[in-house]
């Protein structure tokens, strides 16, 4: 009795696990992404407020820190500058809008002057951030 040939399998690449790898790090890239770009200002510790909301169409931020420096959304820019960049700003896009960062450290009257500079500008789409407040 003769026995069969014994027939070699061809090796085959198995594309389903590699799929599988392959959208897990798409999803976590994507997620990962999102939670980095949520906030264009710098850390500083805003005042909390009742009526509170999220400006979801946010162009600019401008931040007051409590040591008394000014950003430009992370920029560290001197106030005499900020007439000239919100000019151009205005000049470049047809509504921008603007959210201010202050510190609940820094005086009202630098906060005022800010506000004073920006309506100069002609930008009137001006929002303050603030925190909610938690109702514990």
């Amino acid at each position: 009795m003769r026995l069969p040939a014994a027939t070699k399998k061809k090796p085959r690449i198995e594309i389903i696990p590699m799929i599988d790898t392959m959208f897990f790090l798409l999803v976590f890239f994507m997620i990962a992404t999102l939670s980095m770009t949520i906030q264009q200002g710098m850390p500083v510790s805003l005042p909390a407020a009742e009526s509170s909301t999220q400006m979801l169409t946010e162009n600019v931020s401008l931040t007051l820190t409590h040591q008394g420096l000014l950003y430009y959304n992370k920029e560290v820019i001197p106030l005499q500058e900020l007439e000239l960049r919100l000019t151009n700003l205005r000049q470049t896009s047809s509504d921008p809008s603007l959210l201010i960062n202050a510190d609940e450290q820094v005086s009202h009257g630098r906060v005022i002057q800010v506000m004073d500079i920006i309506r100069l500008s002609g930008i009137t789409n001006v929002g303050i951030a603030t925190q909610p407040t938690s109702t514990e």
